[in-house]
């Protein structure tokens, strides 16, 4: 939901690419980039093509502007003609959910930079990221009990595992504010940066993630995902699944050649 409540136009998701690395930009300022319909259709639409683009390897999630994203534009959603009975249940699962569900189980690293506003879904789609670098002035809001309704796109699920229930009660039930310092300190988020040194972190971590062993990093990313729900058997036996898939890429043998000749890898993703 918006911090905002004047009227405001759709909005957009701006998709391109800079070599391997896929950049979607929310844009829409005036709204503090608050998501509307489209621009949600917009980002399942991109997360679903990059999931199988064997020329990409990473991802960068930003938003236009002073703000990363003030949540779902809910004003919109409720100044349009009512919906029959059951509707939420219908389309979440379609729209919001399935850009969480995305950006979580997609074969590439995630990187989000966030300054202003992350609120409501706009705070999710940051817990969404493999990393999430906050500039200081950056503040994470899950304000859904202010407005009268209940937490969605992920937060009940991301929340008590990345920072423990006592926080996550205070964020979701108090409805508290969690500024990047703090969000960094509680390990809610990868780091806080002085707000001009915001771009050059993400692109750090982009470089650094673009240049990887992307089918083993993918693999790693599943693999972190499944242990939060298994038991240690079933960890390492999904782990020898992985190691026998990435044992069979070019990368992996780049990556004995490298270490046998004292030099630094070459990975072409592959």
């Amino acid at each position: 939901m918006s911090p905002d409540s004047e009227p405001a136009a759709d909005g957009s998701v701006a998709v391109h690419r800079e070599g391997a690395v896929l950049h979607l930009v929310i844009d829409r300022k005036a709204r503090r980039n608050s998501l509307s319909a489209p621009m949600v259709e917009t980002l399942v639409a991109a997360l679903t093509d990059a999931s199988t683009d064997d020329s990409l390897r990473a991802i960068h999630l930003c938003g236009a502007g002073e703000h990363f994203c003030s949540g779902v534009d809910w004003v919109a959603s409720n100044d349009a003609p009512r919906p029959r009975t059951g509707d939420l249940v219908r389309r979440l699962p379609h729209t919001a959910n399935r850009v969480v569900e995305l950006l979580c189980g997609i074969h590439l690293p995630v990187v989000c930079s966030v300054r202003g506003w992350a609120v409501g879904m706009g705070c999710n789609l940051a817990l969404a990221a493999d990393f999430t670098v906050a500039a200081d002035d950056a503040v994470f809001w899950e304000p859904f009990l202010d407005r009268g309704f209940t937490p969605d796109s992920g937060s009940t699920w991301f929340l008590p595992r990345l920072i423990g229930l006592a926080r996550a009660r205070r964020m979701l039930l108090l409805g508290e504010k969690v500024s990047a310092t703090q969000a960094a300190d509680w390990g809610l988020i990868d780091r806080c940066v002085p707000a001009p040194d915001l771009a050059a972190a993400a692109d750090d971590l982009l470089t650094r993630l673009a240049s990887g062993p992307t089918v083993a990093l993918g693999l790693a990313k599943r693999a972190l995902s499944y242990g939060q729900h298994a038991t240690l058997a079933q960890a390492l036996e999904h782990e020898l699944f992985d190691v026998e898939l990435s044992c069979r890429t070019s990368d992996f043998k780049e990556g004995l050649t490298a270490f046998r000749e004292r030099r630094a890898p070459d990975f072409r993703g592959r």
